[in-house]
């Protein structure tokens, strides 16, 4: 790949209903997907997030902590669930009945 001496850009996101935050950083090529939570100051802003918990992914896929993120990536820190999604649907379907 050519340019794989200099830096790349990923982002790292994480959502709450009532604010979301994208961080833009430059990193070193074999960075991995922890590396750039941690170095995106994102941990600080907020302490909830466990990484030893929580799910990650990269550009919506899920992905290990370890993975290895190229240029463009974006990584996704995943809530844990509040309610099961079948039952929402499921309670949903009968309110409409």
């Amino acid at each position: 790949m050519a340019g794989c001496d200099g830096p790349i850009t990923v982002e790292v996101v994480y959502a709450l209903p009532e604010i979301q935050l994208l961080i833009e950083l430059k990193v070193a090529p074999g960075t991995t997907v922890r590396q750039a939570i941690v170095r995106s100051g994102i941990l600080q802003r907020f302490p909830q997030i466990d990484l030893a918990g929580q799910k990650v992914g990269i550009c919506g896929r899920l992905a290990k902590p370890d993975a290895v993120l190229e240029e463009g990536d974006r990584v996704e820190i995943y809530r844990p669930l509040i309610a099961d999604p079948k039952d929402a649907r499921r309670r949903r379907a009968k309110q409409k009945v």
